[in-house]
């Protein structure tokens, strides 16, 4: 199986049909190299703000129900390409309202019948909480697809290692870590985290960020990170982890072909069986004693 993982930049598109079109060429050109799997950032959809005029991308709660007004019509546009081209593709998280008070951020993943299920992200930033008052919805979840068992960890979901264990518990051979970070100290904890969570899952990861200015629209006016795809340090993978990544806020995709059976065959002849050994972690763990209750 071949992954596209995307380095996104946002763009002020002046309407829909540009924003169509936009989606539609990055999809294309995924296709053409051949992945079957196509992994957008988080809060890409925010591009989508601008379609309602500069005033509405500038102002940040307005931008976020502005963007969750769009979604539908989003979601047809991925559905009908997913369908067309017989792929899988995660589209770019989004704000989404579903009659509630505040937004949940949620991404939508779709398969060669169309829309498969959505994800929420599980722990909001402090910019979620504090300033835009986005909250966590939804369960986490595996999908079972023709092409593995998928989850997703949105940006700093990947940074807590039991949102991914519950995942792998799940049955995940796949993770996919959305980003939308502002500096590169974001960036690199979420990095570190998908980095991570392959080294404890003996699984890929999929890490996919916003990339560039975009200065129009203050929630994610400035965005760092580079697209990567990642997998554990052992036989059959990269020694490094790290099975392609592409330049640091360089647009474009980062394409790796995937063999689920070497994730099989890692976890059960690997040098070291972190994800077996998790139990056995996890029980040492719990009988931790502080210096002052030793005898």
């Amino acid at each position: 199986m071949r992954i596209a993982t995307a380095a996104y930049p946002l763009d002020p598109l002046p309407d829909w049909a540009a924003y169509a079109a936009k989606i539609s060429d990055w999809v294309g050109r995924a296709v053409q190299d051949g992945a079957e799997l196509l992994v957008f950032p988080e809060y890409g959809a925010m591009e989508l703000a601008y379609l309602d005029g500069p005033a509405v991308a500038g102002d940040l709660q307005a931008s976020l129900h502005a963007v969750s007004g769009r979604v539908p019509a989003a979601n047809a546009l991925h559905a009908d390409l997913a369908v067309h081209h017989g792929i899988h593709i995660l589209s770019a998280s989004a704000p989404v309202f579903d009659a509630r008070a505040r937004p949940s951020n949620r991404a939508h993943f779709f398969g060669p019948d169309g829309l498969i299920g959505v994800q929420d992200k599980q722990v909001m930033t402090r910019f979620e909480r504090e300033v835009w008052d986005v909250t966590p919805d939804g369960p986490l979840r595996v999908f079972e697809t023709a092409i593995g068992r998928i989850g997703i960890l949105i940006c700093y979901d990947a940074e807590f290692p039991l949102l991914g264990r519950a995942l792998i518990d799940a049955g995940a051979e796949i993770i996919l870590a959305p980003s939308c970070t502002d500096a590169l100290a974001g960036y690199s904890r979420v990095r570190i985290g998908a980095m991570a969570r392959a080294l404890e899952g003996q699984c890929v990861t999929v890490h996919a960020p916003t990339v560039g200015p975009a200065k129009w629209c203050p929630g994610v006016d400035q965005s760092v990170g580079a697209a990567a795809i990642y997998g554990p340090p052992d036989i059959g993978f990269p020694p490094t982890g790290i099975i392609a990544e592409g330049g640091l806020n360089q647009p474009g995709w980062v394409f790796a072909d995937i063999d689920r059976g070497a994730i099989a065959h890692v976890r059960q002849q690997g040098a070291v069986f972190n994800h077996a050994h998790w139990p056995e972690s996890a029980a040492r763990a719990a009988q931790i004693v502080r210096n002052a209750d030793l005898p």
